[in-house]
């Protein structure tokens, strides 16, 4: 399918997925005579993993360090993200984003105090 229709199976727009191609993502795919983008199920299954995944948070850059292994979970969407292995490139994306969200939140929940503390007229 071309590049417009695998967009809308996936849920996305073109841009994205020339996007995600662009930031390796999403493998070149094979392109017609006339050099248009040719797409099968298994990229757009890829892409809706991709998506999900940012939408949970992970940043392009940690789908990035992980890209080859995208399609384990295209494969097995039950699959837990795994745990860190020293030994394996890219390991422990999912527990680094945890803990930059949980420092995140500790700060934006400090933040909340102040600003409460500082509207009821409190130093």
């Amino acid at each position: 399918m071309r590049i417009g229709d695998a967009a809308a199976a996936a849920g996305t727009t073109p841009r994205a997925l020339r996007f995600y191609e662009e930031r390796g993502l999403l493998p070149p795919p094979s392109r017609t005579a006339t050099g248009q983008r040719e797409y099968g199920p298994g990229e757009v299954a890829r892409v809706r993993v991709i998506r999900e995944l940012l939408a949970l948070g992970l940043t392009v850059e940690d789908l990035r360090s992980v890209a080859d292994r995208i399609d384990v979970l295209v494969d097995n969407p039950r699959r837990r993200c795994g745990q860190p292995d020293s030994e394996i490139p890219g390991s422990g994306v999912v527990d680094r984003r945890i803990a930059a969200l949980d420092a995140e939140i500790d700060r934006l929940s400090g933040l909340r105090a102040r600003l409460a503390r500082r509207t009821l007229g409190q130093p």
